[in-house]
């Protein structure tokens, strides 16, 4: 889902995480654990709790695969169980973060959630959610996650986040315009809108290159057998061609008044930006981008200085400030990686850094995505 910027000399390295889902709801809990962490030092109560439960922690969110389920050649489905803190009322739509153990060092990178959330589990059945993830050809913990990961593998989460959701209740006609992995966020809609018995007017258009790459391809078939209002179509671009957006009027006649969503490839999400906004009706498209969309790198990098950390390091013109600071041993904050849910933000103290995605420079002072911003020169930043 994401592409991964060029490499800097590796160390052993966490990153910080993101504040553990669930304490605002179970307050008391948490009180406990910090108390217990006070009484238990110098070992933590996690170094207690993992004993009795790998997935009980006070400092951090995880879980177990319990299955890895293939879907096509090239992708397959995550069956995780969510540990203590996990909140199962995220929204359909929405992504998460997982980071596995590789070498020595934590992996992370953000995929669509493709379960439903429910309040309630299956009777005496653990509660768990599903990723679905395509093996990119850059993508090194994709192609791990799709072909080497263990059923009973601990893995660290980020709470789920994203604007790309679905109402509740839904619209009355829903269109959805998915390419590829595009698709996945999309699965997560569709089988809440069944578990709410809301499948009233939805048009599915998905494109991949054969039948035989169509993620959910069996149960969206049973979808479209079971529910007269869920009508699907799937192009297969390797002889038909890629959907032209500007003859959408042939494919489905009434677009304009259906809320949409869509998610793939950029030139589609491109393109479906274009024809909304020419027709007016911008605010009826929703869209989902897996990747920052980058331009070349300019320039010769320089030398990145984290401050409160007391670290350097020398990045080139193409990877990013956090890229450097995990490279370092830095604990960079995160979330998405994309640059899109600001969870990375650090002000820019000295220098200037230059933005992946649009080429221009921020000047000292200004607060930058470390996710997307590389060193223009010599550098520091405040962490």
């Amino acid at each position: 889902m994401s592409k991964k910027y060029a490499p800097i000399t590796a160390k052993v390295v966490d990153t910080k995480r993101p504040t553990v889902a669930g304490v605002d709801k179970h307050p008391g809990w948490h009180a406990l654990r910090k108390m217990a962490a006070r009484i238990t030092t110098p070992l933590l109560p996690d170094d207690y709790l993992h004993l009795a439960n790998p997935l009980w922690s006070a400092r951090e969110l995880r879980g177990r695969v319990l299955e890895v389920r293939r879907e096509t050649e090239d992708s397959a489905t995550l069956v995780i169980q969510p540990g203590w803190g996990f909140s199962f009322d995220y929204e359909p739509g929405q992504y998460m973060g997982i980071g596995l153990l590789i070498d020595g060092r934590w992996r992370w990178r953000s995929y669509s959630l493709t379960s439903s959330p429910a309040a309630t589990s299956r009777s005496g059945s653990p509660r768990t959610v599903t990723i679905t993830v395509k093996a990119m050809p850059e993508g090194f913990l994709s192609t791990h996650l799709v072909a080497g990961v263990e059923p009973g593998t601990i893995v660290r989460l980020a709470a789920p986040k994203g604007n790309f959701v679905l109402p509740n209740p839904a619209p009355s006609s829903i269109l959805f315009l998915t390419a590829g992995s595009g698709i996945t966020p999309v699965m997560s809609m569709l089988r809440t809108l069944v578990r709410r018995n809301q499948i009233a007017d939805i048009v599915h258009l998905h494109s991949a290159p054969a039948m035989s790459d169509v993620m959910f391809a069996a149960e969206l078939d049973a979808l479209a057998t079971d529910h007269a209002g869920y009508q699907l179509r799937v192009r297969e671009t390797r002889t038909e061609g890629r959907l032209d957006l500007a003859r959408l009027d042939v494919e489905v006649p009434d677009w304009r008044e259906r809320q949409a969503w869509a998610c793939g490839p950029e030139g589609m999400l491109s393109q479906a930006e274009k024809v909304w906004s020419s027709e007016g009706i911008s605010d009826r498209l929703h869209l989902e981008r897996f990747a920052v969309s980058k331009v070349a790198p300019a320039g010769a990098g320089g030398t990145v200085t984290f401050v409160r950390s007391g670290r350097s390091a020398t990045a080139d013109a193409a990877t990013s400030v956090m890229d450097a600071g995990e490279g370092a041993g830095v604990q960079m904050p995160f979330g998405c990686r994309m640059g899109i849910c600001q969870s990375c933000v650090v002000e820019l103290v000295e220098g200037h850094v230059r933005d992946l995605r649009t080429g221009q420079e921020q000047d000292p002072g200004t607060r930058i995505q470390t996710c997307v911003s590389a060193a223009s020169g010599d550098c520091s930043v405040d962490i």
